[in-house]
C-alpha cells in the first residue's frame, strides 16, 4: 500500500538519521526494474552507512566545504534530466545503481521551470520532487534541489514561482541534513547585479524554514562565472551575495570550454565557494564528441581545490551526454557491468567511484 507523502518524507529522514542504508546485490530483480522490496526491509542484508550519515550536515568553510567535525568534504554526483522528461529514469532499480554501483555521494534533482516543466503544473511537480527527495534520502545521498531555470534568463521573472516551490520544499525538507537548494541554474543575459538581487530575495523565503543548509547560487551567462560572456568572475568575487553557507555555480562541458574557462574557474575557486553543479565531457549541447582529456584536467583541478562535481546527465537521452543508451528507461539495467552505459556514461561512473 502507498504510503501517504508525509510519512514517507518521515521515513526517509528516519533512514539518513539513523546513519544505516542496507542494500542488497543488484540482481536480476534491480537490473531488470522490477518492483522489489526496500532493500531497508531485507533482514539478510548488510548495513552500510551513506555519505549523508558519514558526514553529516555541510557547511562552507572558507571557500570549499566541511562537514559536521569541520573537516573538508568535496561530493560527486550526477544530475538527473528534466523531470518532465526523463522521470521515468528514476525508480527504484535506478536510484539504487547509482547509490550502490556508482557510489555517488550526491543527486541533483533537475527540474525545469519552463519548458514544459514547473509553470505548467506547480503541485505535481512539487508532489515528484518531495517523493524524489526521500528516495533519495533513503538511499543515504546528499540531493540538490535544482531550480532549473534557463529561458528566459533573468531569474526574477520566475521569482514568485520560485519563492513559493522553495517555501515548500523547505518547510517540509528543512530540518534534514542533505539538502542543497540551486536556486537559479544558468541566469543568461542579464547582468550579475539583477541575479543578486533575485538571490538576495530568495534566500530568505528559504532561511524561514532551513537555517543551515547550503544554497547555490547561479552566476552570469550560463552560470560561467561570466566568462560566456563580458565579464568574468571578478564581477562575483567583488560584489558577493551577503548571506552565510551560500556557494556559487560554475558549469563547464569540456569539449567547448578550453583553458580560459578552466584558469577562470582556478582563480574564482581561491576567492570565492564553488560549486560545479552541471557538466559535461562533450560539447555545450550536451552533445558530439568526449574530450576526456580536457575533463581530466578539470576533475584534477576540482580534487586540488576541494570543488564538489556533479555530471550532466543520468537518463537515456539520445545524446552522448546521456548516461544510458536509449531505450534503458525505465527497465534498466543501469549497472557498470549491464552493457548499457555509454562511453561518456562508463568514464564518469569510473570517476564517482574513484572518489
Amino acid at each position: 500500500m502507498a504510503l501517504p507523502p508525509r510519512r514517507k518524507r518521515l521515513l526517509g529522514l528516519l533512514a539518513a538519521l539513523a546513519a544505516v542504508a542496507v542494500i542488497t546485490p543488484l540482481g536480476i530483480g534491480a537490473a531488470s526494474g522490477d518492483d522489489h522490496d526496500d532493500p531497508a526491509a531485507d533482514p539478510g542484508t548488510e548495513a552500510v552507512a551513506g555519505p549523508a550519515a558519514e558526514h553529516g550536515q555541510l557547511s562552507v568553510c572558507g571557500t570549499t566545504l566541511c562537514d559536521a567535525s569541520g573537516n573538508p568534504v568535496q561530493l560527486r554526483g550526477m544530475s538527473t534530466h528534466g523531470l518532465q522528461w526523463y522521470s521515468q529514469c528514476l525508480n527504484d532499480a535506478s536510484l539504487d545503481a547509482l547509490a550502490y554501483d556508482w557510489e555517488a555521494d550526491i543527486v541533483r534533482l533537475s527540474m525545469y521551470i519552463q519548458e514544459d516543466g514547473y509553470e505548467t503544473d506547480p503541485a505535481g511537480f512539487t508532489a515528484r520532487m518531495h517523493e524524489l527527495i526521500d528516495e533519495v534520502t533513503a538511499r543515504g545521498q546528499y540531493v540538490i534541489v535544482d531550480w532549473h531555470m534557463l529561458d528566459p534568463g533573468d531569474p526574477n521573472y520566475n521569482l514568485e514561482r520560485a519563492e513559493t516551490f522553495f517555501a515548500e520544499i523547505a518547510r517540509e525538507h528543512g530540518d534534514q541534513d542533505n539538502i542543497f537548494y540551486e536556486v537559479a541554474n544558468e541566469p543568461n543575459g542579464v547582468a550579475w547585479s539583477a541575479i543578486k538581487s533575485y538571490h538576495e530575495s530568495i534566500i530568505p523565503v528559504i532561511r524561514q524554514y532551513d537555517d543551515d543548509a547550503v544554497i547555490i547560487l547561479g552566476t552570469p551567462d550560463w552560470s560561467s562565472l561570466g566568462l560566456s560572456g563580458d565579464g568574468g568572475p571578478q564581477d562575483v568575487i567583488d560584489d558577493q551575495v551577503d548571506a552565510e553557507n551560500v556557494m556559487y555555480t560554475f558549469h563547464f562541458y569540456a569539449a567547448s570550454h578550453d583553458d580560459y574557462y578552466l584558469d577562470g574557474l582556478a582563480g574564482a575557486a581561491d576567492e570565492i565557494p564553488v560549486f560545479v553543479t552541471e557538466f559535461g565531457t562533450q560539447e555545450y549541447t550536451g552533445d558530439g564528441p568526449n574530450d576526456f582529456a580536457m575533463t581530466q584536467r578539470y576533475l584534477d583541478l576540482m580534487a586540488d581545490k576541494g570543488i564538489s562535481w556533479v555530471n550532466w546527465n543520468y537518463s537515456d537521452d539520445e545524446r552522448s551526454g546521456a548516461a544510458f543508451e536509449p531505450g534503458t528507461c525505465p527497465g534498466g539495467p543501469f549497472t557498470g557491468d549491464s552493457g548499457n552505459l555509454k562511453e561518456a556514461g562508463a568514464w564518469i561512473r569510473d570517476r564517482i567511484r574513484e572518489g
